[in-house]
């Protein structure tokens, strides 16, 4: 075979391909412009750009600003009604039916013991009233017949059929059956105090709820012994579960002995939680215990709540700050005043500024102030009630960053 000889076919150029090169850039270049525009965009409105910020809420108050504090004292949050429900006798648990955190109303069953050995007794006993009351019956039946029998004996004494022995006879098994019936009856009364003591016992298996609250923790579950003293070693329980009135929270404070003739009954106190500590809580000092602990130079101060609020929880750690007592004068009687945590407020180029947030937005508003209010200040100008700042947040807001609002 002879090769092929070359032609100029052979050495023309083929324009078509750069022509459909050419064609294709563009096309690449959009789909590439089109992705870098998608990926910033992403970027831009992705979670990753998302500024986690806490709020407060701007509130209308009116706590005077010049209220001066004259002793500042620490406490816990009491509760006056506090109770571990128990048992009035020992028994065996069968069923517990409460929670911790369960609301429970006066009157509630909590729990129930093993009642077995109690019916048992309450059956018994009522079956030993049936049966004195057909006793009694019975002695009834024979007491008629023997005055029936005393009176026809007394017509034939009259008539000197018998003697005066056979009318003595029969008086006396009148008078012996009349005291049979008098035993019987109370016999009867008898039996019918034993069911109502079986029935209290009965009624005893049954632990109910002393008054209304919170269960804050549940001491026993079924299968376990319960007592209301301690026995049987330490496998016997002393409470079904611990119960809290959330109605009768207050403050308890020890005030150093050497203060405590700045404590007055009746007294207007401002409060602050320590795991709210921007939250001013208004309360009225109740009473002082007239008695000191030698141990710690100290005097217990009760002080009332102005208003619960669920948020309050006993054993809470409180600051409590005693107002000084005296009448408001003209210049402090204002209107409500506007109130935001201290540590809402920033300061740019000298003025006061703070971040609002207005839906995910984070929003930049300058404001005028005025004094402070314990842990709070005043705005004068450029917030309104309601609107939510920004209270924990980084340095570097800005305007119109995109925010979500933790707890």
């Amino acid at each position: 075979m002879t090769p092929s000889t070359p032609s100029l076919d052979d050495l023309r150029i083929d324009r078509d391909d750069g022509v459909n090169n050419r064609r294709r850039w563009p096309w690449i270049v959009l789909l590439c412009l089109l992705l870098l525009a998608g990926g910033g965009w992403w970027w831009w409105t992705g979670p990753a750009q998302l500024v986690e910020v806490r709020v407060a809420t701007a509130q209308e108050t009116t706590v005077a600003a010049e209220d001066t504090a004259v002793l500042n004292a620490s406490g816990y949050v009491a509760a006056r009604r506090r109770a571990t429900v128990s048992s009035k006798v020992t028994g065996k648990l069968i069923e517990v039916a409460v929670e911790e955190g369960m609301a429970v109303r006066e009157g509630q069953i909590l729990a129930r013991l093993d009642d077995s050995t109690v019916r048992s007794q309450l059956a018994l006993a009522r079956a030993r009233l049936a049966a004195s009351e057909r006793g009694f019956a019975e002695q009834e039946v024979r007491l008629h017949e023997a005055e029936l029998t005393l009176g026809r004996t007394r017509r034939l004494v009259d008539e000197g059929v018998v003697g005066r022995a056979e009318i003595d006879g029969a008086e006396a098994e009148v008078g012996s059956l009349a005291a049979r019936i008098a035993l019987a009856r109370e016999q009867v009364v008898v039996s019918e105090r034993e069911i109502d003591v079986f029935q209290t016992q009965l009624d005893d298996m049954v632990i109910r709820a002393p008054f209304s609250g919170i269960a804050i923790s549940k001491d026993a579950e079924e299968g376990e012994m319960i007592s209301p003293i301690s026995a049987g070693g330490g496998f016997t329980r002393t409470g079904i579960c611990t119960l809290v009135d959330m109605e009768s929270l207050e403050i308890e404070v020890d005030v150093n002995e050497s203060y405590i003739n700045r404590v007055q009954d009746g007294q207007r106190v401002v409060a602050n939680l320590d795991a709210y500590p921007d939250w001013d809580i208004p309360g009225t000092v109740i009473t002082t215990i007239p008695a000191a602990d030698r141990q710690r130079a100290t005097v217990l101060v009760r002080i009332a709540f102005d208003e619960l609020d669920p948020r309050l929880l006993p054993d809470m750690g409180v600051k409590v700050a005693f107002l000084e007592e005296r009448p408001p004068t003209a210049a402090e009687v204002t209107g409500p005043r506007l109130l935001i945590p201290a540590n809402a407020l920033r300061t740019e180029n000298g003025q006061d500024i703070v971040f609002i947030v207005r839906g995910d937005l984070a929003e930049r508003r300058a404001v005028r102030t005025g004094s402070a209010v314990g842990a709070q200040v005043e705005v004068v100008a450029g917030l309104t009630a309601g609107e939510r700042v920004v209270v924990d947040g980084p340095d570097e807001l800005l305007d119109g960053d995109r925010v979500v609002v933790v707890e």
